[in-house]
């Protein structure tokens, strides 16, 4: 897995503008994917955050990379912990929910529209698109959006730009760590 896959998928939370990102990688040796994961966890969780794989497929791997801190303030919304009580979590503390969401994954056949809240969607948006299947969206950019289209435009600018920035600066020779927002940077 190369720090430049990581960059294209995941600025926005490196930079701390969201506290979750999720992408695909393809794979052929399972333990070389999880040196992979310790050796980023190594530089990563002094910031932070922290990246584990959620599910194997055949040959690639799903991978979520998340700012847990921010993640847990998120969850407990009270929108957010409705759909996430709905959906049968029992608690809304970031490492019970993504322990959840993990075995969501193996044993759902449709993927877990509730993993919006783990990317940082709006809870409306995350209940419009489960109450809609996913049609009727004012707006579709990273997410589909069912409430305020203007904020969630903002929002898609700011995530291209953030990613623009932090490829051209990688492509000049700044390191993931570099480039890697701390924690409480990330919150001021």
């Amino acid at each position: 897995m190369s720090d430049d896959l990581i960059i294209r998928h995941c600025s926005p939370t490196l930079a701390g503008l969201k506290n979750g990102s999720l992408f695909s990688c393809d794979y052929s040796d399972r333990e070389e994917i999880l040196s992979d994961i310790r050796r980023l966890n190594r530089l990563l969780v002094p910031k932070g955050l922290r990246i584990i794989p959620l599910r194997y497929t055949e040959n690639r791997v799903l991978v979520y990379l998340y700012r847990p801190e921010g993640l847990g303030a998120e969850l407990r919304d009270k929108d957010a912990a409705r759909i996430l009580k709905e959906a049968g979590y029992e608690n809304a503390s970031a490492d019970r929910c993504v322990i959840k969401l993990i075995n969501r994954l193996r044993e759902c056949e449709e993927f877990p529209h509730e993993i919006g809240l783990f990317l940082s969607y709006p809870p409306e948006d995350v209940e419009g698109f489960i109450k809609n299947g996913g049609k009727y969206a004012k707006l579709t950019g990273s997410w589909k959006v069912y409430g305020d289209a203007k904020a969630a435009r903002a929002k898609f600018d700011a995530f291209k730009k953030c990613t623009r920035i932090f490829c051209e600066r990688m492509a000049k020779g700044s390191s993931i760590e570099e480039l890697t927002v701390a924690e409480c940077a990330a919150r001021s």
